[in-house]
């Protein structure tokens, strides 16, 4: 099968759809929503095969502070383990 330049776009953007899909859901778990979680557009339009960039963009110092603690959970279960 041949892919073409359109195909081949499509799966780069996939890539990044699926990770932002990802991001938000486990962040959700966590209590945490970043509102600017999204792909970057402007890395997509680019010349290469690696798929685009993910946009964390802005949040607030409260929602910052949940997912510093979200992750320092992780982190702490992690070395439980």
């Amino acid at each position: 099968m041949v892919v073409t330049g359109r195909q081949a776009d499509r799966e780069r953007l996939g890539v990044a759809e699926e990770a932002v899909d990802e991001l938000r859901k486990a962040l959700r778990g966590a209590g945490v929503t970043l509102p600017s979680l999204r792909v970057d557009l402007v890395s997509y339009a680019g010349d290469t095969a690696d798929p685009p960039l993910v946009e964390l963009g802005r949040c607030t110092p409260a929602t910052a502070r949940r997912l510093a603690a979200a992750l320092m959970r992780a982190a702490t279960e992690g070395e439980e383990r």
